[in-house]
This record gives C-alpha cells, sequence and structure tokens, in this order.
C-alpha cells in the first residue's frame, strides 16, 4: 500500500510540474488576451513535454510572446528533470493525464494516449509538405493511421551543416594545440596524445585536476559507451546495427573484433588513471556539470547532447577547452562516417498530441504556423535588430555582442525561443539567400568562433567542424533502412526481437563498465559474452533484418530477401 501511494503521489508531482506555469487559468488550451494595436487578441496556451533535457523559458519570453502575437498561439515546453525517461512517461500513462504535445513512443501509442493525424493532414499545407508521400506513409502504425511528425532531418533546398550535430570523439583544442596539431586518427594515437598531455598539464588554473577522457554510461544515454564499435569500423550510426550497403546484411556491432580492441583498450587506459574514475555512478547531470567545468579533455559525446555545457565554457571564457569532433578508426588509413548528410526516405518518431488535448485542430494549426517563414526565421534567428543585422548584400550576421548573447543561459531563457523539438528546417532559410541557422551561416559561422578554434580549424586546413571529418552522403533512396535506431528505439517487449533487445540494453548497461574496470580484461570480457548471448540477440537481429528489407521494398518497391 506505501508504494502504491508513492506511486501515486509522484505522479501527481509529475502531472503538476507538467501543466506548472500556464498561468493562473488551470484549463489546458486556455486563452488568454494580449494588446495588439489597441485591439485585444486572443492567445491560445498549449503544453508540452519531452522526455529529454532541456531549457526551462522564462515567462515572457520576448521571441515566444512576439511568435504567440503573430500566430495566436504559445507553447509552454517542460524537461525531463530527475527521471528518466521511462520513468517520466510511465508515470504520465499511470496518470492518464497529458500535456497537450508529447514525444511519440511505442508505449504511448500502445497505451491509447496519441491522436491519429492523418484525417488533419489536408487542412494543414506546411505540416502536409514538410514530409513527402512515401515518408508519411512510413509513419502509419499499424491500425493504418499516423501519429506523429517527425521534427529532424527536414533539408530546405541544400545542406548548410558546417557542425556535426552527432557524435564523435569530441576534443579540446588546447590539447591539439599543446602537441602542434597532430593528424590523429586511431585510437592509440588518441589515448597517448591524451596521456602524454595529462603528464604534462594534470590541473586547470584553479587546481582542480583534468580529466583525461570521460565516459557517459548513465541511463540510455550508455550509447556513449557502448556503440562506438560501429563508427571504429567505419560505418555511419545506425545505431543499433550495422548494414552492409552490398548485402544489406544486419551485422551486431557489439560482438566484433574491433568491439573488443574498444573495451580492452578502455580497460587499458582507465587502469592508467586516464579515464574518470567516476564515471561508473556518475548521472547526467553530473556529466554535464564536469564538462561545463571545462575539465574534460575528450570523450565520444553526440554535440547536441552536450551543447549546453559547451555553452557554459564560452561564457566562462575557457576559450580553448571548446571542442572539436576527431573521426577516429580502429586501424589508420579507414574512411569515417561520423558525418552523414541524410533526409531518410523512412521515418519513425516524432511530436505526437495526446488524447488529453482538448483542441486538437488548434495543436495542428499551431505546429503549422510555426512553419511559416516569418516564424521560421524568428525561430532560428532571433529578432532582426536586436538578435541579428542583415548587410546591404541581403545576408544575417551578428556583433560580438549578440553572439555572446547567443550562447547566454540567462539571456536565451529571457530573450530567444527556437521550439527546438517541434518541426523545422535545416539548411537553407526560406529566404533562398540565407542560411537556417546563425550557426549553418558560412560568413557568419566562422567569424563566430573563438580565436582558439579558428586556429585550431585553420590548422587542418578546415573551415567548419564538419571539415575535420570525412563527408559522406546517404541516398535515402539508396540506402532507405538508415537509421535503424528508428526501428529499435520502438521496439517493445511483446516480439522476441525486441525482449531479446532489452536484455541486450540492460546486460551492455550492467557489464560494460564492469569489462571497463575489470582487473581481469579478459575474464570479465567472457562473462560479459556469455551473458550477452544469453539474451538471444539472433532474435533481435532477425527482426532488424527484416526491417530492413521492409524499408527498400517499401521505398524502392522490391523485395531483396534472400530466395528460399
Amino acid at each position: 500500500m506505501k508504494k502504491r501511494f508513492i506511486a501515486v503521489l509522484m505522479c501527481v508531482m509529475l502531472v503538476t510540474a507538467l501543466f506548472a506555469g500556464c498561468g493562473k487559468n488551470d484549463d489546458k488550451n486556455s486563452k488568454n488576451s494580449t494588446e495588439t494595436g489597441g485591439a485585444a487578441k486572443e492567445i491560445k496556451e498549449f503544453t508540452a513535454f519531452f522526455d529529454r533535457q532541456g531549457t526551462e523559458l522564462n515567462k515572457n519570453n520576448v521571441v515566444q510572446d512576439l511568435i504567440a502575437e503573430k500566430i495566436g498561439a504559445k507553447c509552454k515546453e517542460t524537461w525531463l528533470t530527475g527521471q528518466t525517461a521511462e520513468e517520466a512517461v510511465g508515470m504520465l500513462i499511470a496518470s492518464g493525464e497529458y500535456p497537450d504535445f508529447i514525444n511519440y513512443t511505442q508505449q504511448l501509442y500502445d497505451a491509447g494516449a496519441l491522436v491519429a493525424l492523418d484525417d488533419y493532414l489536408d487542412k494543414y499545407p506546411n505540416i502536409k509538405n514538410f514530409w513527402n508521400e512515401i515518408q508519411w506513409n512510413s509513419l502509419r502504425q499499424p491500425d493504418g493511421h499516423i501519429y506523429s511528425i517527425p521534427q529532424f532531418g527536414k533539408i530546405n533546398e541544400k545542406l548548410m551543416d558546417t557542425q556535426n550535430n552527432g557524435e564523435a570523439f569530441w576534443i579540446q583544442t588546447r590539447v591539439l594545440k599543446w602537441a602542434n596539431y597532430p593528424k590523429i586518427e586511431t585510437l592509440d594515437e588518441l589515448f597517448k596524445l591524451l596521456g602524454d598531455y595529462y603528464a604534462a598539464n594534470p590541473t586547470m588554473a584553479d587546481g582542480s585536476s583534468v580529466i583525461p577522457f570521460e565516459i557517459l554510461a548513465y541511463d540510455w544515454y550508455y550509447f556513449c559507451l557502448e556503440n562506438p564499435p560501429q563508427f571504429l569500423d567505419g560505418h555511419p550510426n545506425n545505431g543499433s546495427v550495422i548494414v552492409d550497403p552490398s548485402t544489406f546484411e544486419v551485422i551486431d556491432y557489439n560482438t566484433t573484433p574491433t568491439a573488443k580492441r574498444y573495451f580492452q583498450k578502455l580497460n587499458e587506459e582507465y587502469k592508467k588513471g586516464i579515464i574518470d574514475q567516476e564515471f561508473m555512478t556518475m548521472n547526467h547531470d553530473q556529466f554535464l556539470e564536469k564538462v561545463s567545468s571545462g575539465r574534460v579533455l575528450c570523450m565520444v559525446e553526440q554535440h547536441w547532447d552536450f551543447n549546453t555545457a559547451e555553452e557554459a565554457i564560452k561564457t566562462q571564457k575557457l576559450n580553448d577547452c571548446t571542442y572539436v569532433p576527431l573521426g577516429i578508426t580502429i586501424d589508420p588509413g579507414m574512411q569515417e562516417q561520423y558525418y552523414a548528410a541524410n533526409e531518410a526516405m523512412a521515418l519513425t518518431g516524432g511530436l505526437s498530441i495526446t488524447t488529453s488535448c482538448k483542441d486538437v485542430e488548434g495543436a495542428l494549426q499551431f505546429v503549422n504556423d510555426l512553419l511559416d517563414p516569418e516564424i521560421v526565421t524568428l525561430r532560428s534567428w532571433g529578432i532582426e535588430g536586436t538578435d541579428y543585422l542583415v548587410g546591404d548584400d541581403g545576408l544575417y550576421y551578428r556583433t560580438q555582442e549578440m553572439r555572446d548573447n547567443a550562447v547566454n543561459a540567462d539571456y536565451k531563457a529571457s530573450n530567444l525561443s527556437a521550439y527546438g523539438y517541434f518541426p523545422n528546417f535545416s539548411g537553407m532559410n526560406p529566404d533562398g539567400k540565407n542560411a537556417m541557422t546563425p550557426d549553418t551561416q558560412p560568413s557568419e559561422f566562422f567569424e563566430g568562433l573563438s580565436a582558439e578554434v579558428q586556429e585550431c580549424l585553420t590548422a587542418y586546413g578546415a573551415k567548419t567542424y564538419v571539415e575535420m571529418l570525412d563527408y559522406n552522403k546517404i541516398d535515402g533512396m539508396e540506402q532507405p533502412w538508415y537509421p535503424m535506431w528508428s526501428f529499435s528505439n520502438n521496439l517493445t517487449t511483446e516480439t522476441p526481437g525486441g525482449l531479446a533487445w532489452t536484455k541486450m540494453g540492460d546486460t551492455k548497461q550492467e557489464y560494460l563498465p564492469q569489462v571497463v574496470i575489470a582487473g581481469d580484461f579478459d575474464e570479465s570480457w567472457n562473462k560479459y559474452m556469455d551473458a550477452y548471448n544469453a539474451c538471444k540477440p539472433e532474435d533481435f537481429l532477425k527482426e532488424m533484418q527484416e526491417e530492413v528489407y521492409n524499408r527498400i521494398e517499401k521505398v524502392q518497391g522490391k523485395d531483396v530477401r534472400p530466395a528460399k
């Protein structure tokens, strides 16, 4: 009974937190009024919860209020705090009360918590035209309906990437400068550099100790620990398996020779003190806190996940402690695929509207209006004259003060509103002249870098972070299975493959940290492999293989399954 009471109390606390901040009016989808030119304008208010770390905006955020004034609606966004994503979503399902918008998950679909959207799409052209017919059809669930709008990866006109927002071995520029900008290709070269630098520079200016290599192994972020073997073998981020592009064969990267070599290297470096001795017990917030301090020299991470920590480094003016990506491979001379330009043809996941939303059409109108060209620019660049300027050539640019504001957490909370987990474009701005965001505007990007990063990129013959890596382009028609994590992320224990996937994840989270710290690596690795194989990964691989075939059939219209 006590446990049940605590569970109910936690549900109430979460729901209360989600819907807090919607004003004194307790009704969701409430309407406020604002004075515009002497006439009161009605503002609809929606709520959203995203099972990711994020920044809460202050009330009366300037850009958010301006957008609301223009389109007549706004949304209070809340983010994950102090819980895992699974716990937070599970509590919402237990309560039966949801915000208006939420990230699609299989659990929410199974719980009947989401609204089918396909019957509405024709009414909202900006949403309808956001993806093509093949892509929309790829989102249909077993009941034939569409329940989500994928937010990311829609390229307008052409890619303008200057940064690698995804995974890489990220290293501070001061380490590379200290060694006179050497060519670093392999794990052995990387860890030798880190060891040499650490021996010569063990502390920060304030006397705190440097952390040569950090590992985030907490909750679902443990991908930072478990998935580097796929990259080290020169494959792109399918996230759960490798797919051979010539044979379409699914390969388990957890059991390759490269996987063993990688974790043996981590084991050696842990024993030397190069890897943070606290990595096993560190949660996500503690990880970001360490990165924010500037003490972490190198790590494997997705840039979008530690971006806020890097901005904190910039705010402290620790300019030589920001990061550039390295495309490390297991052996020298290999093509790496840490960066891959791609617009997937087969989509999954995305933004959903819940059954608690009392104004589904109003919510869809809000999403539709967020894709209006004027609003897109406000979300990405802010307000002209305040957050950016326009040159005589029509190109947007920022002053140094504007750039500093853009990375200042306090300024952003009060003044900028990207609605970052609502659908938006990458590539070109709708005006066809500028890039979608300041950090992808070629003329603005390099000028906005610190002198330390400019010097580092120049030393490697690069003008952007992308140019620090090999350039790869994945054609969604040719490789429609990419990325396979968009399928595995939605597996449940209802299928043999999904059950195996869950067990494999639990086993990796339990055993891999033990492998890294083991006194006897071979003994620990063999125990891990025994436990891993007991999960029946073959069941998982079988379902992944079938999904590869399904996606090829759906997009290319041909069956490539081997003849029986």
